[in-house]
Protein backbone atom coordinates (compact mmCIF):
# COMPACT_ATOMS: atom_id res chain seq x y z
CA UNK A 1 0.00 0.00 0.00
CA UNK A 2 1.75 3.49 -0.29
CA UNK A 3 2.32 6.45 1.85
CA UNK A 4 -0.62 8.22 0.43
CA UNK A 5 -3.33 5.32 1.55
CA UNK A 6 -1.69 4.60 4.74
CA UNK A 7 -2.04 8.50 5.51
CA UNK A 8 -5.48 8.23 4.66
CA UNK A 9 -6.61 5.06 6.93
CA UNK A 10 -4.15 6.43 9.90
CA UNK A 11 -6.59 9.50 9.74
CA UNK A 12 -9.52 7.60 9.65
CA UNK A 13 -8.25 5.70 12.39
CA UNK A 14 -7.67 9.00 14.40
CA UNK A 15 -11.19 10.20 13.49
CA UNK A 16 -12.69 6.89 15.05
CA UNK A 17 -10.65 7.33 18.08
CA UNK A 18 -11.66 10.72 18.68
CA UNK A 19 -15.76 9.84 17.97
CA UNK A 20 -15.41 6.60 20.41
CA UNK A 21 -13.79 8.51 23.50
CA UNK A 22 -16.41 11.03 22.74
CA UNK A 23 -18.96 8.73 22.18
CA UNK A 24 -17.92 6.60 25.54
CA UNK A 25 -17.07 9.36 27.87
CA UNK A 26 -20.96 10.37 27.20
CA UNK A 27 -21.72 6.97 28.40
CA UNK A 28 -19.41 7.18 31.37
CA UNK A 29 -21.62 10.03 32.46
CA UNK A 30 -24.64 8.84 32.11
CA UNK A 31 -23.32 5.63 34.01
CA UNK A 32 -21.73 7.90 36.71
CA UNK A 33 -18.40 5.82 36.24
CA UNK A 34 -15.40 6.23 33.53
CA UNK A 35 -14.19 2.51 34.17
CA UNK A 36 -17.56 0.98 33.30
CA UNK A 37 -18.01 2.86 30.42
CA UNK A 38 -14.23 1.44 29.60
CA UNK A 39 -15.76 -2.06 30.50
CA UNK A 40 -18.50 -1.83 27.96
CA UNK A 41 -16.97 -0.38 25.16
CA UNK A 42 -13.79 -3.43 25.93
CA UNK A 43 -16.43 -6.16 25.70
CA UNK A 44 -18.08 -4.55 22.75
CA UNK A 45 -14.89 -4.47 21.44
CA UNK A 46 -14.19 -8.15 21.83
CA UNK A 47 -17.15 -8.89 20.39
CA UNK A 48 -16.37 -7.08 17.21
CA UNK A 49 -12.66 -8.25 17.17
CA UNK A 50 -13.64 -11.52 17.62
CA UNK A 51 -16.13 -11.30 14.39
CA UNK A 52 -13.62 -9.80 12.29
CA UNK A 53 -10.88 -12.70 13.27
CA UNK A 54 -13.65 -15.48 12.31
CA UNK A 55 -14.36 -13.66 9.35
CA UNK A 56 -11.03 -12.93 8.25
CA UNK A 57 -7.94 -15.26 9.81
CA UNK A 58 -6.77 -18.02 7.69
CA UNK A 59 -3.54 -18.63 9.83
CA UNK A 60 -4.18 -19.29 13.16
CA UNK A 61 -0.73 -19.25 15.45
CA UNK A 62 0.07 -22.93 16.98
CA UNK A 63 0.79 -23.61 20.08
CA UNK A 64 4.46 -23.43 19.93
CA UNK A 65 4.20 -20.11 18.58
CA UNK A 66 1.60 -18.96 21.37
CA UNK A 67 3.79 -20.33 24.15
CA UNK A 68 6.97 -17.98 22.97
CA UNK A 69 4.86 -15.05 23.47
CA UNK A 70 6.55 -13.19 27.15
CA UNK A 71 3.85 -13.31 29.60
CA UNK A 72 3.69 -9.91 29.77
CA UNK A 73 2.88 -9.39 26.47
CA UNK A 74 -0.56 -11.02 27.38
CA UNK A 75 -1.34 -8.50 29.82
CA UNK A 76 0.39 -5.27 29.53
CA UNK A 77 -0.92 -3.60 26.63
CA UNK A 78 -5.06 -4.16 28.07
CA UNK A 79 -3.49 -2.08 31.34
CA UNK A 80 -2.04 0.31 29.28
CA UNK A 81 -5.20 0.52 27.14
CA UNK A 82 -7.70 0.29 30.39
CA UNK A 83 -6.22 3.17 31.96
CA UNK A 84 -5.38 5.27 28.96
CA UNK A 85 -9.19 4.89 27.59
CA UNK A 86 -10.26 5.31 31.11
CA UNK A 87 -8.03 8.32 31.56
CA UNK A 88 -9.87 9.81 28.18
CA UNK A 89 -13.29 8.95 29.34
CA UNK A 90 -12.87 10.87 32.33
CA UNK A 91 -11.21 13.74 31.51
CA UNK A 92 -13.46 14.35 28.22
CA UNK A 93 -16.85 15.89 29.91
CA UNK A 94 -14.21 17.79 31.94
CA UNK A 95 -11.77 19.42 29.76
CA UNK A 96 -13.73 19.25 26.74
CA UNK A 97 -13.11 16.98 23.57
CA UNK A 98 -10.49 19.51 21.49
CA UNK A 99 -8.83 19.61 24.59
CA UNK A 100 -8.49 16.33 25.87
CA UNK A 101 -7.43 14.58 22.22
CA UNK A 102 -4.81 17.68 21.77
CA UNK A 103 -3.17 16.64 25.28
CA UNK A 104 -3.87 12.95 24.58
CA UNK A 105 -1.76 13.21 21.21
CA UNK A 106 1.15 15.32 22.65
CA UNK A 107 1.47 12.41 24.78
CA UNK A 108 1.44 10.13 22.45
CA UNK A 109 3.58 12.42 20.25
CA UNK A 110 5.83 12.74 23.44
CA UNK A 111 6.04 9.08 24.33
CA UNK A 112 6.40 7.98 20.48
CA UNK A 113 9.47 10.10 19.90
CA UNK A 114 11.62 8.99 22.81
CA UNK A 115 9.74 5.01 22.30
CA UNK A 116 11.61 5.37 18.71
CA UNK A 117 14.87 7.37 19.21
CA UNK A 118 15.74 4.62 22.32
CA UNK A 119 13.87 1.30 20.32
CA UNK A 120 11.92 0.48 23.17
CA UNK A 121 8.97 -1.89 23.12
CA UNK A 122 11.15 -3.77 20.73
CA UNK A 123 10.57 -1.17 18.03
CA UNK A 124 12.73 -0.07 15.13
CA UNK A 125 14.69 2.86 16.33
CA UNK A 126 14.45 5.99 14.53
CA UNK A 127 16.68 8.66 15.91
CA UNK A 128 15.56 12.15 17.36
CA UNK A 129 16.06 15.07 14.64
CA UNK A 130 15.24 18.57 14.44
CA UNK A 131 12.29 17.90 11.77
CA UNK A 132 10.87 15.98 14.99
CA UNK A 133 11.35 18.67 17.54
CA UNK A 134 10.21 21.13 15.26
CA UNK A 135 7.17 19.19 14.91
CA UNK A 136 6.58 18.70 18.63
CA UNK A 137 7.15 22.13 19.28
CA UNK A 138 4.99 23.09 16.67
CA UNK A 139 2.38 21.03 18.21
CA UNK A 140 2.54 22.39 21.64
CA UNK A 141 1.93 25.63 19.89
CA UNK A 142 -1.18 24.45 18.70
CA UNK A 143 -2.30 22.76 22.00
CA UNK A 144 -1.56 26.12 23.64
CA UNK A 145 -3.91 28.04 20.53
CA UNK A 146 -6.13 25.47 20.62
CA UNK A 147 -7.06 26.09 24.70
CA UNK A 148 -7.02 29.62 24.99
CA UNK A 149 -10.29 31.12 26.08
Amino acid sequence: MNQYILSIIAFIGGVFLAAQGGLNAHLGVLLKNPILASVVAFFCSTIFAVTFILLTVKDIPTWTDIKEIPVYLWFSGGLFSVLGVSLYYYTIPKLGISTMISLGLFGQLTFSILAGHFGWLSLPTEPITIKKIIGAISMIAGIILINLK
